[in-house]
């Protein structure tokens, strides 16, 4: 099941950016800080009430004064939220009534048909708020909830009425033997065409326009006896050229393909190289754990000697170096170039993200580690690593129990998890390290 999208959204200065940071640093009780999806602060993963869902924080939207590129860009990156999002929680400012430009965000909200949570921020008062709310009832999104985002007040009973909106979290009807594959990437890099290049046949369209696809289509196929679901996102539509900071909404459609897939096929072009978007969509497939395998699609167009490939490899290894162990292959998903060879590193890689190791076998093989590079030590304290167990698959994800898990520094850690690859593969996964510390070892 994909995490459902929440969009904040009001006019500017209410206090959304004030909620939003409340909401993710202080209410929540666990929070995703992705490497590079949260780097401008639009996107947040959390969970209220065991409910899982992506965070969005959007510009004040101004109906009334477009004449600047500024305003209108933030007005179209709320639309777009909006368009993403599954409930959309709609701020007011408590300390003035209701304003031309509120009426005007909420004709646009009911036009949407999305399920809306009227907020009233900046209360001081909750006393006499009830008598106060009447005026808000106009809008027509029933009863708000009185908040204050500025002292962390009431935002429990707003995360409440949010997962009451949220959709049924309801399990995929699909066989646990069907490799799901998320293709992800930028808009306009090739997704659709490769999808219809491994299916054999046109069941995506295919347009040179940017964000032709306007959801996640799922393709079913079966290749050599085995079956298979393919995911490709969508890109975003767009009525004129604008600015990156739009183009950003396309990053939620990967994140909802990838937390559903078992192997993410993160697609690149070979011409433009690794952009920041391609960082913050590879970052969120990494952090989740997923396989992985780099498509470099377009390679047709590429002039080149015997020493281009790897000048590429190279430098995409530079640009994305927190995935150094995901394979990758370049194609043409126009020409067919080599597309024949991903369905047999889908394997490889879904295979690898679900090898399990066994307690002793892990465990004689550290020893060795440990003898060839021993622990650290700090301020006369050595680093004591007594047993390590492997908890769970997708991803592999191991615990080291330790004497004091402070003295694990990151560089020993990075060794454990070189040797771990050396010695047991996991090509195209990413691996987890939890370090805890051993009961016994406590002083």
């Amino acid at each position: 099941m994909s995490r459902p999208v929440v969009a904040i959204v009001g006019r500017p200065n209410v206090g959304k950016s004030t909620l939003f940071n409340r909401v993710v640093g202080r209410m929540i009780a666990i929070v995703e800080n992705t490497p590079g999806v949260t780097r401008d602060r639009l996107y947040f993963e959390a969970q209220w009430l065991n409910r899982n869902f992506t965070l969005i924080d959007t510009g004040g939207i101004e109906f009334k004064d477009q004449s600047t590129p500024l305003s209108s860009l933030m007005k179209q990156q709320a639309e777009i939220a909006v368009e993403e999002a599954d409930v959309v929680v709609f701020v007011l400012d408590g300390k003035t009534k209701a304003t031309v430009e509120d009426e005007m965000v909420a004709k646009f909200l009911r036009s949407s048909g999305k399920p809306v949570v009227l907020v009233v921020n900046k209360v001081e008062n909750f006393k006499n708020y009830e008598v106060e709310s009447y005026e808000y009832l106009e809008l027509g999104f029933g009863e708000p909830i009185p908040v204050s985002a500025a002292h962390g007040m009431n935002i429990g009973d707003m995360l409440d009425k949010v997962v009451e909106n949220l959709p049924e979290d309801d399990s995929e009807d699909v066989s646990p033997d069907v490799i799901k594959i998320a293709v992800i990437g930028r808009p306009n890099v090739g997704k659709s065409s490769l999808v219809n290049k491994m299916v054999g046949e046109e069941r995506v369209i295919v347009s040179d326009i940017a964000g032709t696809t306007r959801d996640a289509i799922d393709t079913p196929f079966r290749f050599e006896d085995r079956d298979y679901v393919l995911i490709d996102t969508a890109g975003i539509r767009r009525r004129k050229k604008i600015a990156e900071l739009t183009e950003n909404y396309s990053v939620i459609r990967s994140f909802r393909a990838i937390d559903r897939a078992d192997v993410v096929l993160m697609m690149l072009d070979a011409v433009e190289g690794v952009t920041d978007q391609d960082k913050r969509i590879a970052g969120y497939a990494h952090e989740a754990g997923k396989a992985i395998i780099l498509v470099i699609n377009k390679w047709d167009l590429i002039e080149k000697d015997d020493k281009t490939i790897n000048r590429f490899e190279r430098d995409i290894r530079e640009e994305l170096a927190f995935m150094a162990y995901a394979p990758t292959q370049f194609i043409s998903a126009k020409t067919g170039q080599r597309v024949h060879k991903i369905i047999e590193l889908v394997d490889f890689v879904a295979e690898q993200n679900c090898h399990r190791i066994l307690t002793s076998t892990l465990n004689n093989e550290l020893r060795e580690w440990l003898y060839l590079n021993p622990p650290p030590s700090d301020k006369g304290k050595r680093l004591k690593i007594l047993y390590a167990t492997q908890r769970e698959v997708k991803p592999p994800t191991f615990i080291f129990f330790v004497n004091d898990p402070e003295l694990m520094h990151f560089s020993y850690q990075r060794y454990l998890e070189n040797q771990l690859r050396k010695t047991f593969g996991f090509e195209g996964s990413p691996i987890k390290m939890i370090v805890r510390r051993n009961k016994e070892e406590k002083e």
